[in-house]
């Protein structure tokens, strides 16, 4: 399997396949509205903006998993990331990243990047960095600020 072969739901609940990103960097992120990393959303939007023109993309993937801290239906979630924020980069639908109902996605991330506890997410905000050979080449603690995560995006943009 490669990062490629997965299929994910929008917060409009449409399919998307991750096809449809092969060739770009990515930014895999699971987040919070109501956490205390939810301000990493600002740094988030001003790496999307300096590097997306050299084809880098943030997944944004809502998680309630951790102190309930993504309430709300996925439109809710989008307009506030949005409206907050001024996100512009791409939010899919609430997802759980660890446990029985773990998305495919992020099993398949954390087999890649196991990172502390076994390979669990430890908390929202985990990041995890992609090439654009679908390599998944480093994670990210949600302490990291996105602004430290610069470097290595553009080593690699």
């Amino acid at each position: 399997m490669s990062i490629y072969d997965y299929q994910v739901k929008t917060s409009n609940n449409e399919t998307v396949s991750l096809e449809a990103y092969r060739g770009k960097v990515l930014l895999i992120v699971n987040t919070a509205t109501g956490c205390g990393f939810t301000p990493q959303y600002e740094g988030l939007e001003e790496l999307y903006k300096k590097y997306k023109e050299q084809g880098f993309e943030i997944l944004d993937f809502p998680c309630n998993q951790f102190g309930h801290q993504a309430p709300g239906t996925n439109q809710e979630i989008s307009d506030f990331c949005q409206l907050t924020y001024q996100t512009t980069f791409q939010t899919f639908g609430k997802i759980d990243v660890n446990g029985e109902n773990a998305a495919p996605l992020y099993n398949y991330l954390k087999s890649q990047k196991g990172g502390l506890l076994g390979g669990a997410i430890k908390w929202n905000f985990t990041k995890f960095l992609v090439d654009r050979e679908g390599n998944v080449v480093k994670r990210f603690a949600p302490t990291v600020e996105p602004e430290k995560i610069a470097g290595d995006i553009e080593s690699i943009v």
